[in-house]
């Protein structure tokens, strides 16, 4: 049972909702810690039809990841490889043609590139996956290297971020994806990926993609070791550099899969989490057009309900993706855009297919070609709360 000092609070949070004033530190707490899940699904519910209406959102995309030999050993990853293990594995210049082509042939418009960090590689064929890429389907936008990967390119180099930066653009590079955020807040970060890139290299690193004309999406990893208080300073952080460089797309979500990872112990995040996580999310980023339901780590069901939690995104057809099925994901490696159309509309929703950069997708057969903006509605950022 609530008392009236809640309901008193919850009041003014739906006040400042409703009036598209900005969320405090202490408001997004209250909500984590005493909010039904519901309440949660209303609220967000209200900011994701204010800036989307009832679109959502899907892309037809191809995942390529490289490699998975990795220098670091992060606890909560089931992806990564020692250099001469038998699941060890790293791709020539043909296969990545070969992924291209397929890309090609599936009438992809983006491929998305992740990977290990790979201690024999140096930044030269890193920059040459892009290349290749690029060079055998030049239309694909290619949204590839995460901050962390970002950073250790930085470290081989010795170059700044502008520097490794501007070489990706150079070789193709079209945006970068979120990955590696996990969780910005050092006591959290200390215990899961202590030797990866710090919070405030990674969000330096974004900031300057954004001064370079790179748009780049934003990620939290949960329900592992962190606390309410580490998920809402996360969400402050992104917001505050949305703020400062408005080149932040989409924020996702991602739910922790314990499967063959050193934190095994932990039970994964229950549905009713990633509804909360969810809803909190597009509550507290109000100057992020979208929140994405990545199906592949919630499953099809829970990203159904997701659109009427906040997300107006399923990602897209996600063919070939390996992280989080090694982690576990029961999820198919891919799904059909008939099988996303139907699991959009069955959720109420109406399907948009968009590029990377949110722009609509119009096809004719096997061609296609980017329209204009999708942005349902384009209405400003909350107001600071005085």
């Amino acid at each position: 049972m609530t008392s009236p000092a809640d309901n008193s609070r919850l009041r003014q949070i739906t006040d400042k909702v409703e009036a598209s004033e900005r969320l405090t530190f202490d408001d997004g707490i209250f909500l984590d810690e005493h909010v039904d899940l519901l309440t949660l699904g209303r609220l967000a519910n209200i900011v994701r039809e204010r800036k989307n209406g009832n679109l959502a959102f899907y892309n037809t995309n191809i995942h390529l990841n490289p490699t998975n030999v990795c220098v670091y050993r992060c606890v909560f990853c089931a992806f990564r490889s020692d250099l001469k293990a038998e699941r060890g594995y790293t791709f020539t210049d043909d296969m990545i043609r070969e992924r291209a082509l397929e890309a090609k042939a599936a009438g992809a418009t983006e491929i998305h590139v992740v990977g290990g960090l790979h201690h024999q590689k140096d930044f030269d064929w890193y920059v040459n996956v892009v290349r290749v890429i690029h060079e055998t389907y030049p239309e694909i936008h290619i949204k590839a290297w995460t901050g962390v990967e970002i950073n250790w390119f930085g470290h081989l180099t010795k170059q700044p971020y502008r520097w490794v930066l501007q070489q990706l653009i150079d070789a193709g590079l079209g945006s970068m994806p979120g990955g590696g955020a996990e969780i910005f807040h050092p006591e959290v970060r200390a215990q899961i990926c202590e030797h990866k890139a710090d919070g405030s290299n990674w969000l330096e690193i974004h900031r300057t993609a954004h001064q370079l004309g790179l748009r780049s999406n934003a990620t939290m990893l949960y329900g592992h070791v962190e606390k309410a208080e580490h998920r809402i300073d996360h969400l402050c952080k992104l917001r505050e550099l949305q703020d400062e460089t408005h080149g932040f797309q989409t924020f996702i979500p991602l739910a922790f899969h314990p499967e063959n990872t050193k934190l095994d112990y932990i039970q994964k995040p229950s549905g009713m989490m990633d509804l909360k996580v969810m809803a909190i999310s597009r509550l507290m980023l109000d100057n992020f057009d979208h929140i994405k339901a990545y199906w592949i780590m919630l499953g099809e069901k829970t990203a159904q309900v997701a659109l009427s939690f906040g997300a107006d995104d399923l990602d897209g057809t996600v063919v070939h993706e390996l992280i989080y099925h090694d982690a576990g994901a029961k999820t198919p490696e891919g799904l059909t855009v008939t099988q996303l159309h139907h699991l959009i509309r069955e959720a109420g929703r109406e399907p948009v297919e968009r590029d990377t950069l949110y722009r609509r997708v119009i096809r004719d057969g096997a061609k296609w070609q980017i329209g204009e903006s999708v942005l349902a509605v384009n209405v400003p950022a909350a107001t600071t709360s005085r």
